[in-house]
């Protein structure tokens, strides 16, 4: 869009900017800068137009833009080129992610690029390297309270290791996603310390008060994201004399993005790390990033204008680059994190769905899909251009994050029903095979979150303790009824780490002081590649697993109606127990696939006169692409087997 103002002020900027780089062949990165800078403009004005330095920070803005577009290689412009012909490349359903811990998985990124046969073997292509950057030994938070952002952890290796991996994946065809923690930084970052020695320029990075006036202001009204370990949102720094904003933990400073410096700093990493071949940023705890008295600091709208911000200026120097939003928020919310007022995303393509992942393990655990279903027909609809990440597993806890009122209109008592899941998959409620442990346990509510191995959940760890073949055949089939949803849901399928092989629950981390009292350790096991090698052995778990996980990735690769081109359609059925959907092959409506899923320990009936007036089951029978076998309906009933699913098509 033209505007006068927004575009005098940028010819006077490429004008004094020619001066320094005018050798240098700048036509696409000027003609990106051109499409976006009204909107740049705007947005700054939006959060600093107020500042007497807004204009001398719009100048370090576009600076950083140009440089950072200098030092791409070619290899990357080339990239860039091709993913802006075909800007839907990521809707595709040949994607297939993994996030691993580097160290936990091999050691250090040498090791991981030797093992990727692991994962190519499975079908994976896009690998979530989960934080690699240099931290403290040990108050780290798992690698998110970040030291150096443009430092690799030494004992895994070196930023040139990063640039190798990425240059080896991309001849895998296999993407890289690399965090950025843009809340916060430990508070042995050379920001912190120096704002610990007093110079004002760093400590105007950071929220950071005299006493407690302005602090118990911003108390009133924000939650604790740590109640147990971290309670209250600032920490008394001794060195300084002053309070601290530490949301997180006590040792992580959130940064005060109110200062345009630490945008542009941001900024300035975030392609930093483009440059060295990272394809999808994942930007860490972005609900958090503006921090205003009177609100819970959370999903405000600055934060939202932070983001569009950070997009249009990748877009400018590193369009080919994808963001995805870490935000675990209340599932009418995490729709905004794609942008809105817009067609395309406009903030992150990609999102966490939080709320679908909270609602399978909910159908695992009350054995019917009422809440399920109901939950994801009240989802959020997303952007044109945008995707979601479909999960079971991650490195953290699982919150329990569906709608209130869902709940209610499902028959339970939001609160109640939360207490049940949670003594549910810590084994405490009578005859559940679960078990997980409670991490942030509220002692006055009762609201705990879960953690756990997604096999010793799924009932697999009770199983073989107990010897038990058909419940260990049970805690199987459950394990690939998860992951067969996330794979045919629609959006890119995430795995974790060790699940292809039944990874159980480690108690390690209790030996480790600085891990014991965070529960969460228990699912960040380090992987067992002679378990891993028992895949090829026939009969075993790990084989029976792994073997079915990765002819599911190669159906799902096969099968275009996988694609996300808002192409699934949530069917009632009259049975609760099962939870059915249709997907269309967006080049080709006539082509569909159905999915049927069964979350009870019993065959479940599912009448046939609902699926044929939406157009499936025209004769007795489909196939089911899983199996290759035909599915007959009897009586004008399908009978699902206990926790199986099919894909069927005609």
């Amino acid at each position: 869009m033209y505007e006068q103002a927004s575009h005098a002020l940028l010819n006077e900027i490429l004008h004094d900017l020619s001066r320094e780089i005018g050798k240098y062949r700048l036509r696409h990165f000027y003609t990106r800068l051109g499409a976006n800078f009204y909107a740049i403009h705007s947005l700054f004005r939006l959060l600093y137009g107020e500042r007497d330095d807004f204009k001398l920070q719009m100048v370090r803005l576009v600076e950083t833009l140009a440089l950072r577009y200098i030092e791409r290689a070619p290899q990357l412009r080339k990239s860039d080129l091709a993913r802006e012909r075909h800007y839907n490349w990521f809707l595709d359903q040949k994607w297939v992610g993994m996030a691993l811990y580097c160290d936990r998985f091999a050691d250090d990124i040498r090791g991981l690029m030797a093992n990727l046969p692991y994962l190519q073997e499975l079908g994976v292509n896009l690998l979530h390297v989960m934080s690699i950057l240099d931290c403290p030994p040990d108050n780290n938070d798992g690698g998110y309270a970040v030291r150096d952002f443009k430092r690799i952890d030494p004992r895994l290796g070196t930023v040139g290791d990063v640039q190798e991996l990425a240059a080896c994946l991309q001849k895998r065809d296999m993407l890289l996603v690399q965090d950025v923690v843009v809340n916060h930084t430990s508070e042995e970052h050379e920001w912190a310390v120096r704002a610990r020695r007093g110079e004002k320029t760093y400590q105007d990075y950071f929220y950071i008060f005299p006493d407690r006036q302005i602090p118990d202001s911003y108390e009133e009204s924000m939650p604790e994201v740590f109640h147990q370990t971290a309670p209250g949102n600032f920490t008394w720094n001794e060195e300084m004399g002053k309070w601290v904003m530490t949301v997180f933990n006590t040792y992580q400073w959130d940064l005060n993005y109110h200062n345009p410096q630490v945008l542009i700093e941001m900024i300035d990493i975030m392609l930093f790390w483009a440059n060295k071949g990272v394809d999808i940023l994942r930007l860490d705890a972005v609900a958090f990033l503006w921090k205003k008295i009177g609100s819970s600091c959370q999903n405000e709208r600055e934060a939202h204008l932070l983001l569009q911000l950070m997009k249009d200026c990748c877009q400018v120097t590193a369009p080919g680059v994808l963001f995805i939003a870490e935000a675990i928020v209340a599932p009418a919310e995490i729709a905004k994190y794609f942008g809105e007022d817009a067609i395309n995303a406009k903030e992150c393509e990609i999102a966490y769905n939080a709320t679908f992942m909270s609602l399978l393990w909910d159908a695992v655990a009350t054995k019917n899909a009422r809440l399920l279903t109901r939950g994801v027909g009240n989802l959020p609809s997303k952007l044109e251009r945008a995707t979601w990440l479909n999960y079971i597993r991650c490195h953290d806890d699982i919150g329990l994050g569906f709608d209130d009122n869902d709940a209610r209109l499902s028959g339970y008592d939001p609160l109640q029903h939360r207490r049940f899941l949670v003594d549910y998959f810590t084994g405490r409620f009578p005859g559940s095979p679960a078990r997980g442990l409670p991490f942030g346990d509220d002692i006055e509510s009762g609201d705990a979150r879960i953690s756990g191995a997604l096999a010793s959940l799924a009932g697999l760890e009770a199983a073989l303790e107990a010897g038990d073949e058909p419940l260990v055949d049970e805690a199987i089939n459950v394990i690939l009824l998860l992951h067969g949803m996330i794979l045919s849901f629609g959006g890119i399928p995430l795995l974790y780490y060790g699940d292809a092989i039944g990874t159980l629950n480690s108690l390690e981390y209790l030996e480790d002081p600085s891990k014991a009292n965070d529960a969460r350790w228990i699912n960040r096991s380090r992987f067992d590649w002679e378990k891993a090698a028992r895949r090829h052995h026939s009969g075993t778990v790990e084989q029976r697993i792994f073997t079915a996980l990765k002819k599911l990735i190669g159906l799902r690769k096969q099968t275009a109606a996988f694609a996300d081109f808002d192409n699934r359609q949530l069917l009632a059925v009259d049975n609760p127990h099962l939870f059915v959907f249709s997907r269309t092959d967006p080049c080709n409506p006539r082509s569909r696939v159905l999915v049927v899923a069964n979350f009870n320990g019993k065959a479940q009936p599912l009448a046939l006169d609902r699926l044929r007036s939406a157009g499936f089951f025209q004769g007795s029978m489909m196939r089911d692409l899983c199996s290759g076998y035909r599915v007959e309906a009897v009586n004008d009933t399908l009978l699902v087997p206990p926790y199986l699913f099919y894909w069927l098509v005609e």
